[in-house]
């Protein structure tokens, strides 16, 4: 599988789940870039290509929803993938319109991370 060249990030207030799934995911040649906070988030996007962000919801200050409508008009073509602890967690219509898709929501704790390289390769097309 070639991820070369595959920009992620993870935004993730948690640090043990921003790093391992950072971790997990340069273990695969992703090339990872992570937040806590999605100010810091968008503060990396203005100086990094990133294809795919994966993006928990409930961040101090600017939640993960508000986040994706940001990046969105920053990166019109980045793709998202959706990673809450929320049971309760129902997509926004403004995240609809970017283009998130219920099956690119994951529940936390996510058993197996290998869904998160699936789902990235789907989302660029590359399965």
């Amino acid at each position: 599988m070639n991820t070369q060249g595959k920009h992620i990030l993870v935004l993730d207030d948690e640090m043990s789940i921003r790093e391992s799934l950072s971790d997990f995911l340069e273990d695969f040649d992703f090339q990872v870039k992570s937040a806590e906070t999605a100010e810091a988030a968008l503060e990396i996007l203005k100086s990094n290509n990133i294809q795919v962000a994966i993006v928990d919801m409930r961040l101090p200050g600017i939640d993960g929803n508000s986040f994706i409508v940001q990046a969105h008009e920053m990166w019109p073509d980045m793709k998202f993938i959706i990673h809450t602890g929320s049971v309760n967690y129902h997509m926004t219509q403004d995240v609809r319109k970017v283009g998130v898709k219920e099956e690119y929501v994951f529940l936390k704790p996510i058993g197996n991370l290998m869904t998160f390289v699936d789902a990235i390769n789907d989302l660029l097309g590359q399965t």
